[in-house]
């Protein structure tokens, strides 16, 4: 079973704005949601309802999972200091 990987604009935004090695880093990590979007690691967030989260260094990656639709989308890419705010 496949999920469809989906990108929020703003996310998508966030994503250009990183520099290309952490780019690369991020892309690979959300490209891995597609065949298990909650791998070793992946923690869901008490205060945002059915948001997940993944670790790339230093960079955390929000999304949500619509299992009856097999689609995750992604919310939200940022530094761990700034991305909770």
């Amino acid at each position: 079973m496949t999920y469809t990987l989906v990108w929020d604009d703003p996310a998508h935004r966030q994503l250009r704005n990183l520099d290309p090695t952490t780019r690369k880093r991020v892309i690979k990590k959300t490209v891995s949601l597609e065949s298990n979007p909650r791998p070793h690691g992946a923690k869901k967030l008490s205060g945002l309802p059915d948001t997940w989260r993944i670790r790339a260094g230093d960079y955390r990656i929000l999304y949500t999972i619509e299992d009856d639709r097999l689609i995750v989308l992604v919310i939200k890419i940022g530094h761990r200091r700034e991305v909770y705010r």
